[in-house]
């Protein structure tokens, strides 16, 4: 149960780059929509990394990964981060949880995935939530949805003793935000097709200053999934620079034979 210097600096490094994430997904999100929305658009990414941190380190964290105690983990084990220690890994139920990191700190990388999870869901939405319903909805989805699913799969939860392994939140992040925002559209419907350029982005620059910094920020997201130096974050890290580089070339190949030019919009989100 040792704090391992190398690792914990890594994932200094990594939680980082998590966070920084979130204003590269304001800028994506912010270029693509018009330039009556871009405000709300990036203002709805930029409050989730208020509004989600406080209720990470209020309760957040133990409903997700507190111990088991039916569909959330123990919203008391580490209710205000106590009992999480900033020199030791974190226990639960007398071992530890996570070796070789301080607990404060595996807190706070993962808070950084709940803060983006709620943000990956408004370009879905676009032009259709108000500022206050909002911020209600996004604390009321991380208790209702992110939180149990995180704590069955990370958290030690059925899924997690069923054996289902999520390296870097395809489940978690991923599955629960997609499928949240395909549902939060039979709530609020179509946007209002009032003018015919809908779909032109008002800033191709925003777009690609935000694909840079979502680029930049998965060397951590995925990278600092090993929560440890080591073969596994240097696959990981590895691993995203190719994904992300085949992606970007062959989305700008079907651009380019579709609409008989190479776009760098069509690079960004192909990236």
């Amino acid at each position: 149960m040792a704090v391992d210097a190398a690792s914990t600096a890594y994932l200094l490094v990594c939680t980082a780059l998590v966070q920084l994430m979130t204003p590269g997904l304001a800028f994506f999100y912010g270029g693509l929509v018009r330039s009556t929305s871009v405000l709300t658009m990036m203002m709805q990414s930029f409050v989730s990394m208020g509004v989600a941190s406080i209720l990470w380190y209020v309760v957040g964290f133990s409903l997700c990964f507190g111990e088991p105690a039916g569909v959330f983990g123990n919203p008391a084990t580490y209710a205000g981060m106590r009992g999480v220690n900033v020199n030791e890994p974190l226990m639960r139920q007398g071992a530890a949880f996570v070796d070789g990191i301080p607990g404060l700190l595996f807190a706070a990388y993962q808070g950084m995935f709940a803060v983006i999870t709620p943000a990956l869901m408004t370009g879905a939405f676009a032009d259709r939530f108000r500022f206050k319903p909002y911020l209600i909805f996004i604390c009321v989805w991380l208790v209702v949805v992110y939180a149990p699913w995180c704590h069955w799969v990370w958290g030690g939860g059925w899924l997690a003793e069923w054996g289902v392994w999520d390296f870097a939140g395809g489940i978690v992040v991923h599955i629960t935000a997609g499928f949240s925002a395909l549902a939060s559209l039979v709530v609020v419907g179509k946007r209002p097709a009032d003018t015919e350029d809908l779909d032109v982005p008002h800033n191709v620059p925003f777009v690609a200053l935000g694909t840079a910094l979502l680029w930049f920020g998965w060397f951590g997201f995925n990278g600092g999934s090993a929560l440890a130096t080591g073969g596994v974050a240097v696959a990981a890290a590895v691993n995203s620079e190719i994904a992300g580089s085949v992606a970007l070339f062959l989305w700008l190949l079907i651009d380019w034979l579709r609409n008989g030019r190479p776009g760098l919009v069509g690079l960004c989100v192909g990236a």
